[in-house]
């Protein structure tokens, strides 16, 4: 008996060769997509949207808010938030990006108190006076001003952007000497600039004093005008898919490493040469590998699976020539080969599907019963 072998490096040779960079390669560009789609959108919603129950949004805000007797109306248009405008509100400014100084300044005009979360853009035309400078870290911080709307809610979660104030402005919620809240009036209305509006979202609200200065600050008047950046800004050209929110790097990094797979595949793949025959050193008999098994059938009294393979190969060997196809059910072929062979349909099924033997001699006479009806059955 002989086989053949081949000398040429096989699949997994060459598999093995490489595996370790390939593997590299493919965590950091599944690293890099998972990077992109878990960052994308501040824990996947809209930050500080009324509308939005994400940690980052602010609907919890909102709905404590109407609990207590505030009117909360969203809008995402200048015309919608002047239509909203009862004459004793506040208007909540979280996302004025989409905003040009135009409509900046017809905010302005109207009659309700501001609340500007952030740095936002037109700052000096929202707050006069308020200058941002550099930033701190965002932490639980005491307000450390005499301001009702702090000193009532106590420590809170907040940084993030420092500005200059105006002179007789309230200047709270100090890091490295200057504030992250401040507030003051201008020409009869209230103006209040926050560095960070993470105290005011689903996730930081049971913190602190956070719940009771967002409310403190937004529901100062019966109703707030809650203005949010739309979902579509007008005069863009479309949406953004997922391949124009990779970042630059990214895209160089997946280019860079494709290059160095087809560089490595190229060199450690080489054209497979003609086959080698060789003799094998051993022949083992079909024989002997049968009575291998049945010794370490014996050993381990498994008798249950040694009936099971007698079964087996019988129905292997008795199907094709029962005329039979392989998919056929029990009942078929208990049918078929008790018609062939003359033997009552029960002792044939529990022959081929009744329970293991419980000794030696039943496996011995179930081995003898398979082959009288396999001969019977070669033989009809």
């Amino acid at each position: 008996m002989s086989g053949s072998t081949s000398t040429s490096p096989t699949a997994r040779g060459v598999w093995r060769g490489g595996r370790g960079i390939l593997l590299v390669a493919l965590i950091v560009i599944l690293g890099a997509v998972a990077g992109v789609l878990l960052s994308g959108g501040s824990g996947g919603g809209r930050p500080l949207d009324p509308a939005d129950a994400s940690p980052s949004g602010g609907k919890g805000l909102a709905q404590l808010l109407r609990a207590h007797g505030v009117r909360v109306v969203r809008v995402t248009s200048v015309e919608e938030a002047q239509a909203a405008n009862p004459g004793n509100s506040t208007l909540l400014l979280t996302d004025t990006s989409f905003l040009g100084e135009e409509e900046a300044r017809l905010l302005t005009a109207m009659s309700a108190d501001r609340l500007v979360v952030g740095a936002q853009s037109h700052l000096g035309i929202l707050a006069p006076g308020v200058m941002p400078g550099r930033s701190a870290r965002t932490r639980s911080r005491e307000p450390g001003c005499a301001l009702p709307a702090a000193t009532r809610a106590g420590s809170a979660y907040l940084g993030g952007v420092l500005f200059d104030a105006p002179a007789g402005a309230a200047r709270c919620y100090l890091a490295d000497g200057m504030p992250s809240l401040v507030g003051y009036t201008d020409e009869g209305r209230t103006v209040t600039v926050v560095g960070d509006g993470q105290f005011m979202t689903n996730l930081r609200l049971a913190e602190d004093g956070n719940a009771a200065l967002a409310m403190n600050l937004a529901g100062a008047r019966p109703t707030l005008i809650w203005l949010t950046a739309p979902e579509t800004v007008p005069g863009a050209t479309g949406g953004k898919g997922l391949y124009d929110l990779v970042p630059p790097g990214v895209k160089w990094a997946v280019a860079q490493l494709a290059l160095a797979v087809v560089l490595l595949a190229l060199w450690q793949g080489r054209r497979l040469g003609p086959v080698v025959t060789e003799r094998l050193p051993v022949v083992v008999r079909a024989a002997e590998t049968v009575e291998g098994r049945a010794r370490l059938y014996r050993a381990r009294r498994a008798r249950d699976r040694a009936a099971a393979a007698l079964r087996a190969g019988f129905v292997d060997r008795i199907t094709p020539r029962l005329g039979l196809p392989s998919a056929a059910g029990p009942d078929t072929k208990v049918g078929a080969i008790a018609e062939r062979t003359g033997q009552a349909a029960a002792y044939v099924g529990a022959a081929l599907y009744g329970p293991p033997p419980a000794d030696e001699a039943g496996l011995i006479a179930l081995a003898a019963y398979l082959d009288m009806l396999e001969r019977q059955v070669r033989e009809s």
